[in-house]
């Protein structure tokens, strides 16, 4: 049984609920990340014993799943486009911006697909956008395609982040401090294409990257689905 489908306990005391639950576990990972989220720490939190908490879940996966359902309540807009490419890149875009609010959310993304409403209703929106456009297989590749790519730029980004706090170092900073090294070995030679792009690429800041390799990815794609099948 799913903890969307537990029943909430009969008679269960006021003002314990399993809304108020989440918002408690939602509130402790937004202050210490998941290692700060547990049964008995959330129901402190309450004021509450852990007990109680069990007749509304029964592990603290339970609470995981409760929390990326909410945050996926976040991530769905009000509106959609008619138009498959602005409703993922929307979509994309919403998840990026929920993961920056609630960091912890990069640990839970591209596991197990989550099965509360939020996050159904997050699907549908992604599967209905390319619906029509081929067959259901390529569709639902080109829907994993895009959520892999949101998955990795996001853990890739929250990483960052959690290194610039972790060690007081800007990426600014980073550079200076590391860039005599890097221009060292550059300087052997053996690193020909590295150099290229160290010293003639751009530096996009993180939102301006995600942006460019979603457009890349929904290019792809779109390729892919005017293609004539063989």
């Amino acid at each position: 049984m799913t903890v969307w489908d537990r029943p909430e306990p009969p008679n269960a005391p006021v003002p314990l609920d399993r809304e108020r639950i989440i918002a408690a576990a939602v509130a402790l990972a937004d202050e210490g990340g998941l290692e700060a989220v547990s049964v008995r720490k959330v129901a402190a939190r309450l004021n509450a014993g852990p007990m109680r908490l069990y007749g509304y879940i029964s592990a603290k996966d339970d609470l995981f799943d409760l929390m990326v359902d909410e945050v996926n309540a976040e991530i769905l807009p009000g509106e959609q486009s008619g138009d498959w490419r602005e409703t993922l890149r929307v979509l994309a875009h919403r998840t990026r911006q929920a993961a920056l609010r609630h960091e912890w959310l990069a640990d839970l993304l591209g596991g197990r697909p989550t099965l509360g409403p939020h996050g159904l209703a997050v699907t549908e929106a992604k599967l209905a956008a390319l619906d029509g456009l081929a067959d259901i297989d390529t569709v639902m590749r080109a829907a994993e395609t895009v959520g892999a790519y949101v998955t990795g730029a996001i853990r890739r980004e929250i990483a960052n982040l959690r290194a610039e706090r972790a060690t007081g170092l800007s990426k600014r900073d980073w550079q200076r401090d590391f860039g005599p090294h890097v221009t060292r070995m550059l300087a052997t030679g053996r690193f020909p294409s590295l150099a290229k792009a160290v010293h003639d690429g751009t530096d996009m800041d993180a939102a301006e990257s995600f942006a460019t390799g979603l457009d890349w990815v929904l290019d792809a794609i779109a390729a892919k689905l005017t293609r004539p099948p063989v």
